[in-house]
Formats: structure tokens, C-alpha cells, sequence
């Protein structure tokens, strides 16, 4: 079924014009290399807790100085990408990357502070191009064909969580951790040089950083749209990805006894994902915004199938549906973003969007097993599944969330 599925969309695919862009196709291998570079570390430590090369105590310090470095990066990144060129702020930031992965594989085994703190920028350098990645994507993307754009990303990303961990596993039986996570320095480096530049210049005048950053807010502030979405994207990652993140792993083993439904739940959200994206390629839906929103709400049915006793096979599908919803919403979500935000200012409105709905998933996760301990597991799972239908719910009552602008 799957190879079918492939052979019909490879035509449409191959007839895309942005398989043709060079320049789309130096921007979209440059996201993808950073994105394999990103996923690569923490799985890559994990492997080096396998092999007793690191403690549990220095993957958790190594993890935690990581997203400190990430969300220190992201507002300050989001500051540059605008004042400077954004394919500038790419370059040294995936390279800051690249000289700390080495870095942090001599520290592994050895040295936990040198591990700790290259670790750091490594997620400063992820941290960077994140907000310089979306504003590059508008100034090498023309308008009409950004979503597709998004999209073709997002593919990218979703078929590397799917088939990294079996190469890495793979490259693991032949090649030591440490040359592994040194290897990933090669990926910043494809990162850093292979996009292309961008169509449009700095701005002439500079101001202080804190005004720049804080010009960036209100532009946040003029689309209402933008900031319900936020909110319910921030409500529904610090709860139902939560949930995911801590109970999903105790429930299949206490009620299914196997660890291959934590295998197959996490394996059907990727590939419903994927899906999803392969959806959102050329479905144009008369209110975008609302089916975005729609999607984001799907993401109540995890915590639901954690929460009710339901068979095996109806949790992995609710993780399939959720993975679709998620990319209904992620591909319009970017795509409106770089459509309506004035272009002078989309790195810093971009890394306001990460810096909220990112950047607070790590307290959500802090948060949710202690709740657990105190709650209960039913309780918590309940109300995150209600925070996952009442926030989207909410953002589709605010004016421009049809359509995800200001102008309808």
C-alpha cells in the first residue's frame, strides 16, 4: 500500500516546479541537514548510555545545557536574522554547531562540563537558525508556492525521524559514539554553506537590541490571529506532548505490558505526520485557519487514548490522527506567518513562535509527572485533553483565525 501511495505521488512531485529551484533545493537540504543534526545528538547520547561511554546524570546535564543554549539563542538570533543578512546569520550559527559537535565528543567520556558546554552551542546554533531559516525560506520561496515549500520540509524531516534511528543503530554496530557525534559537525557544516542567499538586504539603520526585539512583539501584536494561535500552539505542546513525552511510556508498559506499543504509538505519529503533510502539498481549504486550528485540536486524542482503556491498535491510531493534525496545522501556521508578518521583521515574530511554543515544552514535561505523582494519572491525562480541545477552540473565535490574516 505504501508503494503504491509512493508511485502515485512521485508524478505530481517530479512535475513540481520547486524540484527544478536550485535555490529552493540548496535551502531545503540545508534544513534538512540541520534538522538530521539536531535529532542526531540526544539519540546519539542515549546510544552512549547503552555503551556506558556516559551516565544518566551527564545526558541529563548534556540535554538540559543543550535547551538552555537553544532558548537563550532564539530571541537574540531572531534580532540578527533581521539586522543582518539571514543567509549571514545561517552560516555562523550552523557553523558555531559544527565546531562544537567534535567538541562535544571529546568531551564524551571524559569530561562532563566540556560536554555540557559545547552541548550549549550546539543548541545555540540550532536555536539561531531557526528564526533565520523561516525568513530565509520567504526571500527564496515565491508567495504562491511557500506552502508547498513548508511542506516539502516538513516531509523531509518527518522520513528522517522514520529512518534515522535504524541508520544510527546501524552506523553504531561499526563506528564508535564518539566518531558518530563528532560526525554530526558534517551535517552543520552542509547547513552552513549549502543554502542560498537571500533577495532581500538589511535594513540601513540599527537600533538598540531590546527596542529591535520589542519591535518584533508588536508586530506580533498587530495579527490577533497570530497570537491566538500561539497561545493554543503553546497550550496544546506544554500539555497533550507532554502527556506523550511522560505517560505514554508508563501506560504501555503498566495496561499493555509491551514496549513495542510505545514503538508503534510513537512510529504511527510520524507517520501520520508525514501524511499530513503530503496533504497540506496542494489542499488550498477555503479557511485554512480553521482547519489548522481543527488539526491542532486533534492532538487531544492522545492524552484520550492514554486516558481511556482502549485497545492496543485504537491508541497507535489516535497517534496516527494526531500526527496528521499536528502538520495540518504546522504547514498553514508557517505559511501565513511568512505570508502576513512584514517581511523586515518575520526573523523576530519567528523567533517569538519558538520561543513560546518550544520553548516552554521543557516545563511541561518538568511539570507533568509530578502532577501525576500528586493527581493522578487520570486527572492530569483529562485536563490535558480538555486544554487540547478548549485552546484551538478559543484561537477560532478570534478575528482573522478563519484564514489566518488580517485582512479577512
Amino acid at each position: 500500500m505504501a508503494a503504491r501511495a509512493l508511485n502515485l505521488l512521485l508524478p505530481s512531485i517530479c512535475k513540481n516546479p520547486l524540484v527544478r529551484d536550485t535555490a529552493f533545493l540548496r535551502l531545503w537540504t540545508g534544513i534538512t541537514a540541520s534538522g538530521l543534526a539536531t535529532w542526531a545528538l540526544p539519540f546519539l547520547l542515549a546510544l552512549a548510555v547503552l555503551d556506558g561511554s556516559l551516565d544518566a546524570t551527564g545526558l541529563g546535564l548534556a540535554l538540559a545545557a543543550r535547551t538552555a543554549g537553544f532558548l537563550a539563542a532564539v530571541p537574540a538570533a531572531g534580532v540578527l536574522a533581521d539586522r543582518y543578512p539571514r543567509r549571514t546569520v545561517v552560516a555562523w550559527s550552523a557553523a558555531a554547531a559544527a565546531v562544537a559537535s567534535p567538541v562535544a565528543a571529546a568531551g564524551l567520556g571524559t569530561s562532563t562540563l566540556v560536554l555540557a558546554v559545547a552541548a550549549a552551542v550546539v543548541g545555540a546554533g540550532q536555536g539561531a537558525c531557526r528564526p533565520a531559516f523561516q525568513a530565509l525560506t520567504a526571500e527564496v520561496v515565491a508567495p504562491e508556492r511557500r506552502q508547498q515549500a513548508n511542506a516539502a520540509m516538513t516531509i523531509a524531516v518527518r522520513v528522517s525521524v522514520l529512518v534515522a534511528p535504524s541508520v544510527a543503530a546501524l552506523l553504531a554496530l561499526a563506528v564508535d559514539v564518539h566518531t558518530l557525534v563528532a560526525g554530526t559537525g558534517a551535517l552543520w557544516l552542509v547547513a552552513a554553506l549549502l543554502p542560498p542567499r537571500g533577495a532581500v538586504a538589511a535594513p540601513p539603520t540599527r537600533s538598540p537590541f531590546l527596542r529591535e526585539f520589542a519591535d518584533g512583539l508588536a508586530e506580533a501584536r498587530r495579527h490577533p490571529w497570530f497570537l491566538a494561535g500561539l497561545a493554543a500552539l503553546t497550550a496544546v505542546i506544554a500539555t497533550g506532548y507532554s502527556a506523550t513525552g511522560v505517560a505514554l511510556p508508563l501506560i504501555a508498559r503498566d495496561r499493555y505490558g509491551t514496549e513495542a506499543v510505545l514503538a508503534a504509538a510513537t512510529t504511527g505519529y510520524a507517520l501520520g505526520a508525514l501524511a499530513g503533510a503530503f496533504l497540506v502539498v496542494r489542499w488550498r481549504p477555503a479557511a485554512p485557519g480553521r482547519v489548522a486550528l481543527g488539526g491542532l485540536a486533534c492532538y487531544a486524542l492522545a492524552p484520550l487514548a492514554l486516558l481511556l482503556p482502549v485497545p492496543a491498535a485504537v491508541l497507535v491510531a489516535a497517534y496516527v490522527v494526531t500526527g496528521i493534525g499536528i502538520e495540518l496545522f504546522n504547514v498553514p501556521w508557517f505559511t501565513a506567518t511568512q505570508r502576513e508578518v512584514d517581511p523586515r521583521l518575520l526573523a523576530r515574530v519567528s523567533s517569538v513562535d519558538f520561543l513560546f511554543s518550544y520553548g516552554l515544552a521543557p516545563l511541561g514535561l518538568a511539570l507533568i509527572a509530578p502532577a501525576i505523582t500528586v493527581f493522578g494519572a487520570g486527572p492530569v491525562l483529562l485536563a490535558c485533553a480538555l486544554v487540547c480541545l478548549a485552546a484551538p477552540a478559543a484561537a477560532m473565535l478570534v478575528p482573522g483565525t478563519r484564514a489566518f490574516s488580517r485582512r479577512l
